[in-house]
């Protein structure tokens, strides 16, 4: 009967048999997932752990530099810091520690509690990156598909090339470009400018001032990115069988292309989407430290020339973990987006 059912009616061919009795297909997917990202975010705080106390470099050393120390000052100190307890205990008391209390120990260099310093620099990251991101798929994915539907054009012709330069180009190269070529049109360093007026507007002013040349940087890089690959999606969907159904159907080409086309070809466009804004919490460490941007590209990059090994940990995880994370919502989203997945 079931086979009947399904040979009548493509969609329900296409539907979770589990599905179909209450939603248990569905509920074991999503816990494998979490189950999944969990094992996987275990994995990350593991290896951020050992990759660290694996780099060369003495955290005691750095952190009594320049300063007259004796044998009993640096015993006390690296009791202080747990040190002088062997690493399996180490690794038990960090893990348990950032589990519980979200305990990333305390920076070397500025000898205060890691988490905060992330806490302090996350938003100036996600502003500046998730600005640039979104504004890179908007751009990327509008002109991929006229890129795609126009094929062999001369706007696909140069609108691919442009892409694929700026693609390859450095980002901090672009930056200074930027920072050469507009001298003096746009604040070069900092988020805010120290005469600002206060008040919410003249503030908010001030930022996106700030924000002109970074966040164009990045677009120039990821818009590239989401143009391509949308290009070459929806070129790989152009002569599918049912495009020419709908055009059989008498449906206008435009019709075809945004209720048929887009939406499957979009479907790897979703997964860069979401990697990329995992990417968010990282920043980018080159533009941030080529503008001075206060965020946790520009802390990785200060951490980097201590090197303050738990402050690179402890943004090694966030990153990390924020990619898993996405990741995991991407995965989710597949299992809504596409039927396909469903009945795999």
């Amino acid at each position: 009967m079931s086979t009947a059912l399904s040979s009548l009616d493509p969609a329900a061919a296409l539907t979770d048999p589990d599905e179909r009795r209450g939603g248990t297909g569905t509920l074991r997917f999503v816990l494998a997932k979490v189950g999944g990202a969990l094992v996987s975010l275990v994995l990350v705080i593991t290896l951020g752990f050992l990759l660290f106390r694996a780099l060369p470099g003495d955290p005691l050393a750095t952190r009594v530099r320049d300063r007259p120390t004796d044998p009993q000052q640096r015993a006390a100190l690296a009791a202080s810091m747990g040190l002088d307890k062997p690493l399996p205990e180490q690794f038990w008391n960090y893990f348990k520690n950032l589990i519980l209390h979200g305990d990333m120990d305390n920076s070397v260099a500025q000898s205060r509690p890691v988490i905060d310093m992330i806490g302090e620099r996350v938003w100036p990251t996600v502003l500046l990156v998730g600005t640039a991101t979104f504004l890179a798929v908007v751009l990327g994915v509008w002109l991929g598909v006229r890129s795609a539907w126009k094929r062999d054009s001369f706007f696909d012709r140069a609108n691919t090339s442009f892409a694929l330069t700026l693609w390859s180009v450095p980002q901090f190269w672009l930056g200074l470009l930027l920072l050469v070529s507009t001298s003096g049109l746009f604040p070069s360093r900092g988020m805010h400018s120290p005469d600002a007026a206060p008040g919410f507007w003249p503030q908010t002013v001030d930022v996106a001032h700030h924000l002109a040349l970074p966040c164009l940087t990045l677009l120039a890089v990821f818009y590239a990115q989401y143009m391509l690959i949308m290009r070459s999606s929806l070129i790989g969907e152009m002569n599918a069988d049912y495009l020419t159904t709908a055009r059989a159907k008498g449906l206008r080409d435009d019709l075809v292309r945004k209720r048929h086309a887009v939406p499957n070809a979009l479907l790897p466009t979703v997964t860069l989407v979401f990697l990329q804004f995992g990417l968010v919490v990282s920043g980018s460490v080159s533009v941030e430290a080529v503008f001075s941007w206060p965020g946790l590209g520009l802390l990785t990059y200060d951490a980097l020339k201590g090197p303050d090994y738990p402050v690179l940990q402890g943004v090694f995880i966030v990153l990390t973990g924020s990619v898993v994370t996405m990741n995991l919502f991407a995965e989710l989203l597949y299992r809504v987006l596409d039927p396909r997945v469903r009945a795999a």
